[in-house]
Formats: C-alpha cells, structure tokens, sequence
C-alpha cells in the first residue's frame, strides 16, 4: 500500500505511485529473511547488505526473482547498480 501512495524512497525513479503495475513489478512476495534498520549509516549489517545509504525502514535478505530487464535498464540510466539474485 505505501508504495501504491507515496512511491519508494530508495528508487524514486522507479515511479510505482504513479504506476500501480510497476509496484507489482518491483515487489516480490519471494524471498527470505528480513531486517530492520533504524540506523542504516551506522549499521555494520546495513553496510554488509549495501543498504547502509537507504532509508530507516525493513529490507529483505534477500530475493529469489530478477527484475525485468526494462526496469534493470532504468537502474543503469539513473547510475543504480543492480544485484540480480544468485542462481542456485
């Protein structure tokens, strides 16, 4: 619902608030493990996932879908490096 209202704060360029299809295709209910972050900038475990320059909030470990490859070309135009989940 939050993404639905007010977009991502991490990915703003994802624009899913103004795209109610796009939160489908940036979300997943596939993954494992989750962790909250009040203090991502001081976090050693925020700093491990990469996370530590988002904002406070709950983040997944990690997930078991790629994102399409349109929204990975969105991630290389706005210089947003993307992590596709490792196969296994």
């Amino acid at each position: 619902m939050q993404f639905r209202e007010s977009g991502c704060e991490n990915c703003p360029f994802f624009k899913m608030e103004e795209d109610f299809d796009r939160v489908a295709d940036c979300t997943t209910p596939n993954f494992n493990g989750i962790i909250s972050v009040t203090d991502p900038t001081r976090s050693w475990a925020a700093k491990w996932l990469r996370i530590g320059r988002f904002v406070p909030g709950v983040y997944t470990l990690a997930v078991s879908e790629v994102l399409s490859e349109d929204l990975q070309n969105l991630c290389e135009d706005e210089q947003v490096q993307y992590i596709p989940p490792k196969r296994v």
